[in-house]
């Protein structure tokens, strides 16, 4: 066992300290920071910005009545009553102004607008502009009609509507938003993990066999051992990439929770989380990893070269895109019946099992054959691969995969 443990280290000291280790992880931090730091880097770009709209009224009726409505909409922006156009073009010109509304009346006596400003890319205040023109178009038509105050404010209050769940046991719709915004977030870590790390160890023993070092690996440690060691050499990187990125995000969101309102953070529902979810999390992730890592160990051992090394272990990453594909269509109706069927596939369990527990009340039997299941695959791979590896190591001409496996399988045999 010593000579595995020596394996298992070397992988991960020597991966630990590459420079494309080194600065794929100074990036992630650094973009780790920018997301929960997001609040502040969008003010500071916001405080440059001009916001101050200049509003002409040619009709000289409406004024009054637009800003009054304008203000009740808590924009941040600022109107200005302006008496030109070229005035408004010179407070453009001098960023006294962002842009500025034209109001006139249009043949039915009602407002109609006009806004200009150096870009109209900004789809954002003329949709505020629009909003705001138009609803007090309707008072305009209220009033026409002679409605009383109770009869207006009856015509505009919306119709109550809520969702109730009749199971005692389901999540709230505020319950509902919050995993939503952390499955999201986990579904993402889960799919890059897998991803990065299953593609890391097959270049691993990719490169190690165009090297002739797997000729020296395999007289002095049965291929079996080394194949774990490699897998749980990079199973100890990634936790140490992730323990480091979950470390500084944590922290920083701990210094910034009382700027994190509204907004990015709002949409994605950040509030109190469930332990289980999390560990659920943890769980999936591993199990994700050591299936998915296991597979792209023996394909990595069937490579005589590095060119040849993407298109075969192509269909593994494929595998794990439709599972991310799948969880991504089921965010939004994680009830599906094909989000409920894929989540017991073994290759898909990891983010669609994940998602029904994050989102949904799941039977503790279902999570449980969906585990059993998963580690059952695992084992089998295991199994497979291990008898792969043995003789994939061995093989050092081009051969499809098919009967890369065959010939593998045979040399392992007479091993």
């Amino acid at each position: 066992m010593s000579k595995f443990w020596i394996v298992l280290f070397h992988t991960y000291f020597s991966k630990v300290k590459t420079k494309s280790f080194i600065i794929s992880t100074v990036v992630m931090l650094i973009i780790v920071l920018g997301i929960t730091n997001l609040n502040k880097i969008v003010d500071v770009f916001e405080k440059e910005e001009q916001k101050t709209i200049g509003v002409l009224d040619q009709s000289g009726e409406f004024y009054d009545m637009f800003s009054a409505q304008f203000q009740s909409q808590e924009s941040d922006f600022t109107l200005k009553k302006i008496t030109n156009e070229d005035e408004g073009k010179e407070m453009i010109a001098d960023e006294q102004l962002k842009g500025y509304l034209v109001i006139e009346k249009d043949e039915k006596g009602m407002p109609a607008g006009i806004y200009k400003s150096n870009s109209i890319s900004d789809s954002m205040t003329s949709s505020m502009l629009s909003s705001t023109l138009t609803q007090m178009k309707s008072m305009l038509v209220t009033q026409k009609l002679n409605l009383t105050k109770e009869q207006i404010a009856s015509l505009y209050e919306p119709a109550s509507f809520e969702n109730k769940a009749l199971e005692a046991s389901a999540k709230t719709e505020e319950e509902l938003n919050q995993a939503r915004g952390l499955v999201y977030i986990l579904l993402f870590v889960i799919y890059f993990g897998v991803i990065m790390y299953a593609n890391m160890i097959a270049m691993e023993v990719a490169t190690e066999k165009t090297s002739r070092v797997m000729e020296i690996l395999i007289s002095s440690i049965p291929p079996i051992q080394q194949m774990f060691a490699k897998i749980l050499g990079i199973a100890l990187l990634s936790l140490t990439q992730m323990a480091l990125f979950l470390g500084v995000g944590y922290t920083s969101i701990k210094n910034n929770l009382a700027d994190m309102e509204g907004g990015f953070f709002s949409f994605f529902g950040f509030g109190e989380t469930s332990l289980s979810t999390i560990l659920y999390a943890i769980l999936f992730s591993l199990l994700g990893y050591f299936l998915f890592a296991t597979l792209a160990a023996f394909l990595g051992s069937m490579v005589s070269r590095i060119e040849d090394l993407q298109p075969t272990i192509t269909p593994m990453t494929m595998l794990v895109v439709v599972g991310f594909m799948l969880a991504m269509f089921g965010l939004s109706n994680p009830e599906a019946a094909f989000v409920k069927v894929t989540s017991f596939i073994p290759f898909f369990t990891p983010m669609l099992m994940f998602l029904r527990i994050g989102m949904l009340e799941v039977p503790f039997w279902e999570v449980a054959i969906s585990i059993v299941l998963l580690l059952v695959t695992i084992g089998v791979l295991a199994v497979f691969g291990a008898r792969v590896y043995r003789g994939g190591v061995l093989m050092y001409d081009n051969a499809n995969s098919i009967k890369s496996i065959k010939r593998a399988l045979q040399l392992s045999k007479k091993g």
